[in-house]
Formats: structure tokens, C-alpha cells, sequence
């Protein structure tokens, strides 16, 4: 059990937000195969306070998509205390701050990994937050190691944690790298240790380099974190949810997902996909999806290159028909040991 704030989650094994992924479909996939908790991708604080298609599909949170956190990213206080207000009145539980996107377009404009530099505009943000949304739902905050190694650096990761604390904030997420690393080089977990130990009973959940349920149970333990966020190591692989309730519970594992198991979860993935933006966008978001769900198959890379050859809707069901066969005598299926493709899972962005 995990609690921040008021919301309490049956398991410390969450889904990160992932620009470009952990849309309401892949949120569902999630939840399905034993995600207690997810957040959706990031989104700037812009983008939810200006109407249109992209900003009602951002705000759209079903029935079955609880508790969800709604992840903001943007450069002023006041942008961001409005578009928190919106992410609550369209239903999100949780508003978490991301003061750890790496990626340079979102450093130039004064966002994201950026704001690590600048702990005092980086603590009137959370304190404009957490002042919109508080008695309504908790507020969380995203971090890195620093911006670079130097020291200076992570004194201000870790007066900015303080301040947060100070301020309200339910709890932090730290990735192990800093922002220059971007996705480069180990997540350093002792940093993380460090981190649990210096804030004491207060919420830690740590982020880096989970791909299997072996790493979790190991970060757990190592670390004294309270819960984790899986971000790569989930595209394609949702069944690592359950893999790490049961160890975590101390179960051995479930066995690998069979063919017939991939096909229906990623039947069922494409049908929600198509019920969020129709069959023709649904076809090519699957694509990027199938590449990782490839990875499980025993004929992986036979099983990619048919998801890669994808260029029109109808495409995706008789790839299904033909590589998931339920009937079909398939060898048996593989279960990640790594992070497998990073590029397809966003490791270039």
C-alpha cells in the first residue's frame, strides 16, 4: 500500500507519465495487468488552459481511469495554478509538477529540467500549485539528480525538495540522472538512498533503469524508497505490473504472457486507442506500440517488422490474425530481461 495525501494505491508500482504514450489507452493497458496509480503524459499548462481537440483530449478522464495524476510542465507560477485548477475539475486525482523533462527543446524555453537550476522560481511554481489545488488533491513534484554533477547542482535539487516539503507537497519522484546525462549512463540509486534518507517519512518514489521486476524489488530495498515509477520499461511489457506485485509480495512470478495473451491485451489496446482518436490515427499510434509489444513474441523480430511495415488501419488486425493466432502452435514466449529497444520507447526524444 502506498499513500500520498489522501489517495491511497494498492501497490508502490506506478506508471510514469510518458510524453507521447501514457495517453487514457495505454493508462487502461496499465491498469488492466495490476498498475495501481498512473499519471498521464506530460502536458504544458498552456496546452490544458487553451481550448481545442489536443486540450479535450488531455482532460479526458473515464470512470475507469482512477486514481490518475494529472503531470504539468510550463515556466510561470500563475500558468501553472490555473491549468492545475482545470487538470482537478476535469477529474484527475493528483497534479504533479515536472521539474525533470531533459529533453533540450523544453531546457531552451525555460521548462521542465531547466527549473532545476532555479530553485527559487522552481519553489513559487510548486507554492502556486499546491495553493490552487490544496484540500482538493494532492500535489506531487518530478526531479532529477541535477542538472549536471557539479555540487551546486544538487544543493539545488535538494532545497528545492526542502522547500516543497516545507510547502505542502505530498511527495517527490526522483530520477537517478541528471538532466545533461538525459538517458545516458546508469541511474545512480545511490543518490536515491541519499535522497530517502535526508527527507525522512516523507514520500520518495524513484524512477531509472526499471525494466524487470528484479529491479524494483532491488531499488526498494537498496534505496528505502516508498514506491517506483516504471516509464520505458512498461511500453509494450504491461505485465511487468503484475511480475513486481508478485515478487514484491514475495509470490514467484507468473509465467510469461503467452501469444494468445499478447494478441487479446493488444486487441484490446487498439480498440481503446480507436476509441480515443478513431481508426486511422489508431493505426499508426499502434505501430510505436507494437514495436515493444514485439519484444515479448518468440519471433520478435519477425513480429516488428510487420508492426514497422504498418500503413493503413486494416493492417493492424490481420497482423494480429497472423503473428497472435490463438489456434497457432508458437514456442514459448520470452520475458524481457532488459530495456530492448530504447529508441522505440522513446529513449531519442
Amino acid at each position: 500500500m502506498l499513500k500520498i495525501g489522501a489517495m491511497a494505491i494498492d501497490s508502490p508500482v506506478v506508471q510514469a507519465a510518458l510524453s507521447g504514450y501514457s495517453d487514457l489507452a495505454m493508462r487502461r493497458v496499465a491498469r488492466l495487468h495490476g498498475a495501481g496509480f498512473a499519471l498521464n503524459e506530460v502536458v504544458l499548462d498552456e496546452i490544458v488552459l487553451r481550448p481545442g481537440k489536443k486540450q479535450r483530449a488531455i482532460s479526458r478522464v473515464a470512470a475507469d481511469d482512477h486514481p490518475v495524476g494529472g503531470q504539468l510542465m510550463g515556466a510561470e507560477p500563475a500558468g501553472f495554478a490555473r491549468a492545475a485548477q482545470e487538470l482537478v475539475e476535469a477529474g484527475y486525482d493528483c497534479v504533479d509538477i515536472n521539474f525533470g523533462c531533459p529533453v533540450r527543446k523544453v531546457l531552451g524555453r525555460c521548462r521542465g529540467g531547466y527549473l532545476l537550476s532555479q530553485p527559487e522560481k522552481a519553489l513559487e511554481i510548486v507554492r502556486a500549485v499546491h495553493e490552487a489545488v490544496a484540500g482538493r488533491c494532492p500535489t506531487m513534484v518530478k526531479l532529477r539528480r541535477g542538472m549536471d554533477e557539479t555540487a551546486a547542482s544538487e544543493r539545488n535539487v535538494f532545497k528545492i525538495m526542502d522547500g516543497a516539503f516545507s510547502l505542502g507537497i505530498d511527495a517527490v519522484t526522483v530520477h537517478g540522472r541528471t538532466v545533461r546525462q538525459r538517458y545516458s549512463g546508469p541511474s545512480d540509486w545511490e543518490f536515491l538512498a541519499r535522497v530517502k534518507k535526508h527527507v525522512g517519512d516523507h514520500i520518495v518514489l524513484g524512477s531509472g533503469d526499471l525494466f524487470t521486476p528484479e529491479d524494483v524489488v532491488r531499488m526498494m530495498e537498496h534505496t528505502g524508497v516508498d514506491g517506483v515509477t516504471l516509464a520505458r520499461g512498461c511500453i509494450g511489457n504491461p505485465w511487468l505490473f503484475a511480475d513486481c506485485r508478485a515478487l514484491l509480495a514475495g509470490r514467484p512470478l507468473p509465467p510469461p504472457p503467452t501469444v494468445s495473451e499478447q494478441g487479446l491485451t493488444i486487441g484490446r489496446h487498439y480498440e481503446w486507442l480507436i476509441e480515443l482518436y478513431g481508426h486511422h490515427r489508431a493505426g499508426r499510434i499502434m505501430r510505436k506500440f507494437g514495436i515493444k509489444y514485439s519484444e515479448l513474441h518468440p519471433y520478435g523480430p519477425e513480429v516488428r517488422e510487420a508492426f514497422i511495415k504498418v500503413k493503413k488501419p486494416e493492417e493492424v488486425g490481420a497482423l494480429l490474425a497472423e503473428w497472435y493466432d490463438p489456434a497457432g502452435n508458437w514456442p514459448e514466449s520470452k520475458r524481457k530481461t532488459g530495456p530492448g529497444d530504447l529508441i522505440a520507447a522513446g529513449a531519442g526524444l
